[in-house]
């Protein structure tokens, strides 16, 4: 592609939407403000486990699959395609990755883990980009199809297999975890003396350097890597081009199918490699059902980081917390985030009313209030509402950031061969 056909490109796909960027250190303010919230919430309710080092390490573990999930929804959704079908390619993933894994290693579990999604993702994209059919009906029909598949393909493999069944494989041999010791037990010790703030970072620190497996560093190494292939490379242009404006892409000469053909395969790739985290790492062994929805919540992380690696590696953490709260003092936890949210939501009330916008201020505020009233008069949350904590998050923050969500121009969008002629 030549010098003037890029730049004209760059000009028919405007970077991040038109939205102002935020600086480094305004980000960095942002984050120390959040952590000084979540640190005197802390001190108020008594959950000092909201950030210990297991709590963070577990909220990481948790958060790598949605992430990985949502980084294979920006691939395809940034060519045009959306992908609702990562949730059948994460299932892919969780099998394939567990049928090599017990027999050849975890390393090889992991790369067929990818390869089953790869797979996923190549038909989703025969059956969207070749065929022209409507990318929901696809998506839906390869989660179904995926949980058929694995399910007929366990009967045969892992029921005849040692400590094996028709709903789960063999025991995978767990890949390498890397732990600083003088910088883990440091953080640790700080952690449990429980001062504000900075037992709060050390808390996080510590969980992000203790038990840290392998497989989450390259994981975590692939939403830098993603952002700077889709936004600093002419190969990344060309394939947002095609989310943008196909038509526009193919008089320019690029090869739109192609671009959709590699998006979309690697996406299944990516929610594959979330799957077998989740066999390998998570839980080291294959479960019907284990994937849990979380192809689904990864994709909701892509939207609530405005289709940005960053925002939606942002969202993922955030996903993977809230769940990680119920696993380690689940109803403690949860009752805490209730008196944060409500501290949120006044904070929600003066921007709201800086913007003169009096209804939602009212709203935000009405709500506000009656969590601090649900706070004040409970000592714990009913389990039922631990256990839905994450997806009521996920709606939460849905609804919350909608307004501000720019997606590509041409996702979703129709596109046959020769439109651009």
């Amino acid at each position: 592609m030549s010098t003037s056909k890029v730049s004209a490109a760059r000009v028919a796909t405007p970077k991040g939407g038109g939205r102002r960027r935020l600086s480094l250190p305004v980000v960095l303010l942002i984050i120390a403000g959040a952590l000084a919230l979540v640190s005197l919430v802390r001190l108020i309710s008594g959950a000092d486990d909201v950030t210990s080092v297991g709590q963070v390490h577990g909220a990481l573990e948790l958060a790598v699959p949605i992430g990985l999930a949502g980084l294979g929804g920006l691939w395809a959704e940034r060519a045009g395609v959306v992908n609702i079908g990562l949730e059948g390619m994460m299932v892919l993933g969780t099998w394939f990755g567990a049928w090599a894994g017990f027999q050849w290693g975890p390393w090889m579990g992991v790369l067929f883990g990818i390869i089953g999604g790869a797979l996923g993702g190549l038909l989703h994209a025969v059956i969207t980009v070749t065929f022209g059919v409507n990318h929901i009906v696809s998506g839906v029909a390869i989660n179904i199809l995926a949980v058929g598949l694995t399910r007929y393909l366990s009967n045969f493999t892992f029921a005849d297999a040692p400590g094996g069944s028709s709903k789960q494989s063999p025991r995978i041999d767990p890949i390498d975890k890397i732990t600083i010791p003088g910088l883990s037990d440091w953080m640790q010790d700080l952690q449990q003396r429980h001062w504000f703030f900075v037992s709060d970072l050390a808390g996080i620190i510590g969980g992000l350097f203790t038990g840290l497996s392998l497989l989450t560093v390259v994981a975590l190494l692939l939403i830098p890597v993603t952002w700077w292939v889709l936004w600093r490379t002419a190969f990344g242009l060309r394939l947002r081009s095609c989310g943008e404006s196909p038509v526009a892409a193919e008089t320019l000469g690029v090869n739109v199918y192609k671009y959709k053909y590699i998006a979309v395969t690697i996406s299944g790739g990516l929610a594959g490699l979330g799957g077998a985290f989740l066999a390998v790492v998570a839980t080291g062994i294959y479960q019907e059902g284990q994937t849990g929805g979380r192809g689904y919540i990864g994709l909701a992380a892509m939207i609530f980081g405005n289709w940005m690696p960053g925002g939606m590696a942002l969202g993922a953490g955030l996903f993977g917390f809230t769940d990680s709260l119920k696993l380690r003092g689940g109803a403690e936890n949860v009752h805490a985030m209730l008196l944060l949210l409500a501290i949120l939501l006044v904070i929600v009330v003066f921007w709201q009313l800086y913007r003169k916008k009096y209804l939602a201020a009212v709203i935000s505020a009405a709500v506000s209030a009656l969590l601090f009233v649900w706070y004040a008069l409970t000592d714990q949350v009913p389990s039922q509402f631990v256990d839905a904590a994450p997806y009521v998050t996920t709606l939460l923050v849905l609804a919350l950031s909608a307004q501000r969500l720019r997606m590509p121009k041409a996702d979703g969008v129709p596109y046959r061969k020769g439109e651009g002629k």
